[in-house]
């Protein structure tokens, strides 16, 4: 029996997370796994043949610190997955930059540092919109995601100093089909497509997130979602160098009358996504097997 750490945080108590339905597939191809928190000091990496990021949902609280261990990790003979290179290049998502330059939809974006009040209505004149988003560039749960709309926004501006005053962020138009319609996640193992869910938030709230009351629905991806998703995933294959094991592919629709080839990407989450297993009772199977393809 071989072993595997799956990587995850002290306390998953607020979360919902579903990394549990792999033990018994991972157990059929071989493979023992072990919770360990990312944060612990006391891990021998030496013990495990490798180590799967899953869900440490707390590593934007010290992004430094976590990369540190992921180094400690891929300098050991665990196998990391996905890799360090992998996670460096998608932990800051000016990544999405290096995806737009590379044919890839995405929402269209400023990439900011250090607000200043004044700025703001410049925002709103960039974009020419009542609506606005506003997020670190490091960030994961929707922590610090602002959703602003022009007629209150000065409102906020004492918390956006706060937390921005000195850091990197991003701003983004809303994009309404969030809220009317959700946000459509796609999943890959290996290169290989698994499954695809619909987001979509609770009423007055634009976070998709389970944790924020999310509704979530298992969907099949209609042609144009799927030939945007499979476009994205072989770009970011070409800008790492690398297949990543796992990736989830987050859209929006940006044309809501036009129902074809009309999305944007929001996120290419290859770090600790949810990989949400409990909405295709093949997908865990799937993973396993993608997984011990590429260890073998």
């Amino acid at each position: 029996m071989k072993h595997c750490a799956i990587l995850t945080m002290d306390n998953l108590s607020d979360f919902e997370c579903y990394d549990d339905l792999l033990d018994e597939p991972l157990a059929q191809l071989g493979w023992q796994t072990q919770l360990v928190s990312w944060r612990s000091k006391k891990v021998n990496w030496q013990q495990f043949d490798s180590v799967i990021i899953r869900s440490p949902w707390d590593y934007q609280e010290d992004a430094n610190s976590f990369t540190s261990v992921l180094e400690d990790i891929e300098q050991s003979n665990a196998v990391l997955q996905n890799s360090l290179a992998t996670v460096r290049w998608n932990i800051d998502k000016i990544y999405l930059q290096s995806l737009a330059n590379n044919k890839v939809s995405i929402v269209p974006t400023l990439w900011q540092s250090n607000f200043v009040a004044e700025d703001l209505n410049n925002f709103f004149e960039h974009f020419n919109c009542q609506q606005l988003v506003i997020k670190p560039r490091i960030s994961a749960n929707a922590d610090n995601t602002f959703w602003l709309k022009k007629t209150s926004a000065q409102e906020a501006i004492a918390e956006l100093e706060a937390v921005f005053a000195n850091s990197d962020f991003m701003v983004q138009p809303f994009i309404t089909s969030v809220v009317t319609e959700g946000e459509f996640s796609l999943f890959y193992f290996n290169g290989q497509y698994s499954h695809a869910i619909l987001k979509t938030p609770k009423a007055d709230d634009f976070r998709v997130q389970e944790e924020h009351g999310g509704r979530l629905t298992t969907i099949t991806p209609e042609h144009g979602l799927l030939t945007q998703s499979e476009n994205t995933l072989a770009a970011i294959t070409k800008l790492t160098g690398e297949m990543p094991l796992y990736a989830r592919l987050d859209f929006v629709r940006t044309n809501q009358e036009a129902q074809d080839e009309s999305f944007a990407l929001m996120e290419a989450e290859l770090i600790e996504p949810s990989l949400y297993f409990n909405m295709d009772d093949k997908a865990a199977e799937r993973f396993a097997n993608a997984f011990a393809d590429r260890m073998s």
